[in-house]
């Protein structure tokens, strides 16, 4: 056997002593995850966090969460979107109507409720607000002259929350379902037009 383990080595127990009270983490109720939850689609243990992070603020925690969901947006924004769906909207009264292709990276996501209804919403918004282009880079030369809010898709006040833009709404989207999303063209067709 070798020197040094015939000779047992010194411990030293160091208690410390702490006139501070001891930190605990805040407690976080089912009842403000599932609401929180509810309201941003995020996932569980994402919504403890940021209710930790937030000390039980929920409003304070909801923006954390939007901006993670802009961070993962931004990561996920050149990935292909090759699959998706084409919705169309059309008004009770039948003579204003919109079509929207959005894709998104697979199928399944295509198929989820969220895709599904983000897509609607979006055709809706074509016939509302009647934009003439998704977004900046799709406009012509020299066509500067335009408002940005009217004329480009994503710009434009969301018809069902003007706090908020389209881009802002299909990032939330990204952040619930995880992958890349892009309204890829849209058509409106108005009576008489």
């Amino acid at each position: 056997m070798s020197k040094l383990l015939q000779r047992p080595l010194p411990l030293k127990i160091l208690k410390i002593k702490s006139h501070l009270k001891e930190e605990r983490p805040l407690e976080v109720s089912a009842s403000a995850v599932k609401a929180l939850r509810e309201k941003t689609g995020a996932g569980v243990m994402d919504c403890k966090k940021a209710l930790i992070e937030a000390n039980g603020d929920l409003e304070a925690a909801e923006e954390i969460l939007r901006k993670k969901g802009t961070a993962l947006a931004a990561k996920k924004v050149n990935r292909e979107t090759r699959q998706g769906l084409v919705d169309i909207y059309l008004h009770s009264d039948g003579r204003i109507g919109a079509m929207v292709e959005v894709n998104c990276e697979s199928d399944f996501v295509a198929r989820t409720p969220d895709f599904k209804e983000l897509a609607h919403n979006l055709a809706m918004q074509v016939a509302a607000m009647t934009p003439k282009y998704v977004q900046i880079e799709d406009s012509p030369p020299g066509s500067n002259n335009e408002d940005p809010k009217e004329a480009f898709l994503l710009l434009q006040p969301y018809i069902k929350d003007p706090t908020r833009t389209i881009q802002d709404v299909i990032t939330e989207v990204v952040a619930k379902v995880g992958e890349n999303i892009r309204v890829r063209r849209f058509a409106r067709f108005e009576l008489g037009d």
